[in-house]
């Protein structure tokens, strides 16, 4: 196993499994909140963007479908961003699981596909490395950690929404990466929803934001991956992003949104947070030429390269 390439097989799953048994929601809204990256002030807001929705007569569910760690690199940044987040609905990324289980020879477990540079994978490794060794400090959040799921089924409105961290066959599958849908590489999507019988996928993972949505067997089907909650997302723009999931409009003007024959909206919604507080933080736990710094400060400041019309992706199936 080339660390950072290639995963566990622990990591797999079938899709057939995954929605089996939804758990039916309450709640009239659901954040799927992926790729927090320990970033306590996106998570200040992400609560706060809750609240304000609870002001307005809407309740709110949270699920956090994993990578919440990452940059939190001090014992109390990593007790609270995992206190925190252990109090919602929640399942594992490959951060999450590598803290709590970690696996030999795996890194960071990220799965990085051939595009990715080899010296970002040496640095993810590095990364891990360092919260590894802090996690072990924290043996009971390792405990909480190992005890989530890879994934949950909810079942929303009568339909059913498949929250995980990659894709429908792995933990850290790039098969829903905005790469893949910008090749052409969706070919499986079809099969995916076929086999899990979801009717939306809400994922994370591969760091950039995605919409789909298609006819599979004459449902209607969605793709949301959110890229990251807790870093920018487009270019020129540090705002994290947030898949919001429901039958009512949100007040904050979504970046990007679909709406499903169903009435269902699935948007992409900002997350406003504090960012120099967040990056006089982040310098502080991860100076000039460390590894987090040099794969990830531009990207805190300036975002990607990416603009809302690159979100969104047409039905090939």
């Amino acid at each position: 196993m080339t660390e950072g390439r290639s995963c566990p097989l622990v990591y797999r799953y079938q899709p057939a499994s995954l929605c089996a048994e939804p758990v039916p929601v309450t709640e009239e809204v659901l954040y799927v909140i992926g790729g927090l990256y320990g970033n306590p002030f996106a998570l200040d807001e992400i609560e706060n963007m809750a609240l304000a929705e609870e002001r307005q007569g809407r309740s709110v569910k949270l699920v956090f479908n994993g990578d919440f760690n990452w940059f939190n690199a001090s014992d109390e940044l990593f007790r609270d961003i995992n206190s925190r987040v252990l109090s919602h609905t929640a399942s594992l990324g490959n951060v999450d699981y590598e803290l709590a289980t970690p696996s030999s020879g795996a890194g960071c477990g990220c799965a990085y596909p051939e595009f990715v540079d080899q010296a970002v994978v040496e640095r993810s490794n590095q990364i891990m490395a360092r919260l590894q060794t802090l996690a072990e400090a924290h043996p009971d959040i390792q405990k909480r950690l190992a005890a989530l799921p890879r994934y949950h089924c909810l079942l929303f409105g009568g339909l059913k929404i498949l929250v995980l961290h990659g894709d429908p066959e792995s933990l850290a599958g790039w098969g829903l990466a905005h790469e893949s849908f910008s090749a052409g590489n969706e070919q499986k999507l079809g099969q995916w929803f076929r086999a899990s019988g979801a009717d939306v996928i809400a994922s994370t993972h591969t760091c950039l934001p995605v919409l789909w949505s298609g006819d599979v067997e004459s449902r209607s089907c969605i793709v949301a991956n959110n890229g990251s909650s807790g870093m920018g997302n487009l270019s020129a723009d540090a705002r994290g992003l947030v898949t919001r999931i429901s039958r009512t409009a949100s007040a904050l003007e979504p970046v990007a949104g679909l709406i499903a024959e169903s009435g269902l909206r699935v948007d992409l919604i900002p997350v406003n947070y504090n960012v120099s507080a967040w990056l006089e933080q982040f310098d502080r736990l991860w100076p000039a030429d460390s590894p987090a710094a040099n794969s990830y400060r531009e990207r805190l400041l300036k975002g990607t390269s990416l603009t809302p019309g690159d979100l969104v992706f047409p039905s090939v199936i």
